[in-house]
C-alpha cells in the first residue's frame, strides 16, 4: 500500500472532531477512574510522596505519545498501533497481535471501569450489585457509542468539565485545610519507610501509568478528526500536560490531608479527602463527580475499542464483518456490539486492581511496537509534511517499557498471556476460514 493511501481522503467516517473537541477526547480519556481510584494505592507504595512517580509516569507517556503524533499525522488512519505494525513490518500475524492487544487492554480497561462505576461511589445513592449494574452500564454506553461520535464527543466535553472540576475542588479544599494550620504538608516529601525511594517511585509508577493510559485512544478515532496533522500533536501533548499537572496537584494535596495507611485501605480515597477537610461538601455531590469521570473514561474506551475493530477489519486483519456501520448514523454498529460483549465477560471474571494491572502490561507492548514503527518508518516518506519526534525519544521510551515490564507480577503475565493466547486463536481460526472460503 502507498503512502499516499493514508493521505487526509475521503473516509467512510464523518471527520466531526475539531481540535478543541480532540483536547477534551484525551483529556477525558486520561482523567479517568485512574485518579479517583489508585491514588491509595500509589501512596501504599510511594508513601506521601505520591506526585514523584506520577511524575514519573507522566515523563514516561510523553515519550511515547511523541511516537505517537509522528505516526498519526503521517498515517491518519482507525486503526492505530495495529495499522503502524503492518506498514512498518508487513507480518500480518505480529500486526494482529498488536491491534489485538490494544483492543484487549481497551475492554478490560472497560470492564474494570464498569466495576468500579458500580461499586463504593454508586453506593452513595443507591445499594446494587456490583457486577449486574456494571453490565448494564456497559449497555448503555454502547448504544450511546453507536448514537455517534458527536453525541459521543458531546457528552465527553460535558463530562470531562465535571471530572475536572472533581479533582480541583479536592486540590482547593485541601489547600484551604493546609491553610488553616491542619494537616501535615511535611508528608509530601515522604518516601515509605524501609524501601529504597529509587524502588518505590518505580513500583508506585507503574500503578500510576494507569492514569496515564488513554492517550493512545486518540490514535483510533485519527480518520475522523479535521486537519488531523495540526490539530493532533497539540491536543495530544496539552490534554497529557495538563492532566499531569492535575493529577499531581491531587496527589499532593491527598497525602498532606490524610496519612498514606488512610489512603491505601480507601476503596474511595478522594471522597476521604474531601470529609477529612470538614468542608460541608455533600458525600453524593462528590460520589456523582466519581461517578462522571468513571462513565466518561468507560465510554471513551469503549469508543476506541470499536473503532479499533473497525480499523483491524478494514485492514484485512480482522473479519470484514465488522466493518459494517449504520447507514444514516455512520457507526460501527458490529464492532460497538462484538466489543461490548467481550467487555461483559471480562467484567465478571476480576476485580479492578487486577483489571488495571493487566490494562498496563498489555498496553507496554502496544507501546513498545509503535516505539519501534517509529523507527522503522522513518525510510518510508509521504508528501504531506507532519510532526517528527527526535531520534533519542522513541529509544528512550522503549527502554522505559521495558523498564516497566520487569515490574509485573506473575498473575499480572498469566493474565494477559491467557487473552493474547485467545487472540492468537482467534486469528489462526480466522485465516483458517479465509482459506476455506477461497
Amino acid at each position: 500500500m502507498k503512502a499516499s493511501a493514508f493521505s487526509n481522503g475521503e473516509s467512510r467516517l464523518r471527520r466531526a472532531i475539531s481540535g478543541p473537541a480532540l483536547f477534551l477526547f484525551i483529556l477525558g480519556d486520561v482523567l479517568g477512574a485512574g485518579v479517583y481510584a489508585l491514588v491509595g494505592k500509589i501512596a501504599g507504595e510511594a508513601g506521601g510522596a505520591v506526585w514523584v512517580p506520577l511524575l514519573v509516569a507522566l515523563g514516561f507517556a510523553m515519550l511515547t505519545a511523541a511516537s505517537y503524533a509522528e505516526l498519526v499525522t503521517k498515517y491518519p488512519k482507525a486503526g492505530g498501533a495495529a495499522v503502524f505494525t503492518e506498514r512498518a513490518f508487513g507480518k500480518p500475524l505480529l500486526s494482529f497481535l498488536v491491534g489485538f492487544c490494544m483492543l484487549a487492554a481497551g475492554v478490560t480497561s472497560a470492564a474494570g471501569l464498569s466495576l468500579a462505576f458500580g461499586g463504593d461511589y454508586l453506593g452513595a445513592f443507591i445499594d446494587t450489585p456490583a457486577v449486574p449494574t456494571a453490565l448494564v452500564f456497559l449497555a448503555i454506553v454502547a448504544l450511546l457509542n453507536a448514537r455517534g461520535i458527536r453525541e459521543s464527543l458531546g457528552a465527553n466535553a460535558v463530562m470531562t468539565v465535571i471530572e475536572v472540576s472533581g479533582l480541583l475542588l479536592v486540590v482547593v479544599l485541601a489547600a484551604r485545610f493546609l491553610l488553616s494550620g491542619q494537616g501535615e504538608p511535611s508528608r509530601v516529601l515522604e518516601f515509605a519507610p524501609d524501601v529504597s525511594p529509587a524502588i518505590a517511585v518505580l513500583g508506585a509508577a507503574l500503578i500510576a501509568f494507569y492514569s496515564f493510559v488513554g492517550f493512545e485512544v486518540s490514535a483510533n478515532v485519527a480518520e475522523e478528526v479535521k486537519d488531523v496533522r495540526r490539530n493532533y500533536p497539540r491536543a495530544l501533548f496539552g490534554a497529557l500536560l495538563v492532566a499531569g499537572l492535575v493529577y499531581m496537584g491531587v496527589g499532593v494535596a491527598a497525602t498532606a490531608v490524610l496519612p498514606p495507611p488512610m489512603l491505601v485501605d480507601s476503596s474511595a480515597p478522594l471522597l476521604d479527602v474531601v470529609r477529612a477537610t470538614g468542608y460541608a461538601v455533600p458525600d453524593w455531590l462528590f460520589a456523582a463527580v466519581a461517578l462522571v469521570a468513571v462513565a466518561n473514561g468507560a465510554l471513551l474506551t469503549m469508543i476506541m475499542s470499536s473503532r479499533l475493530a473497525y480499523g483491524m477489519a478494514d485492514e484485512g486483519l480482522m473479519p470484514s464483518i465488522l466493518t459494517r456501520v449504520l447507514p444514516e448514523r455512520r457507526t460501527p454498529w458490529l464492532a460497538i456490539v462484538v466489543t461490548t460483549l467481550l467487555a461483559m465477560i471480562l467484567t465478571v471474571t476480576g476485580t479492578l486492581t487486577a483489571l488495571a494491572e493487566t490494562v498496563v502490561l498489555l498496553l507496554l507492548f502496544v507501546f513498545m511496537s509503535t516505539n519501534v514503527a517509529v523507527l522503522a518508518l522513518r525510510k518510508d516518506n509521504v508528501d504531506e509534511p507532519h510532526f517528527r519526534t527526535p531520534t533519542i525519544l522513541p529509544v528512550l521510551a522503549i527502554l522505559s517499557c521495558l523498564l516497566l515490564l520487569s515490574q509485573q507480577s506473575a498473575g499480572t503475565w498469566v493474565r494477559a498471556g491467557l487473552l493474547m493466547a485467545l487472540g492468537a486463536l482467534l486469528y489462526g481460526l480466522g485465516r483458517w476460514q479465509k482459506s476455506r472460503s477461497r
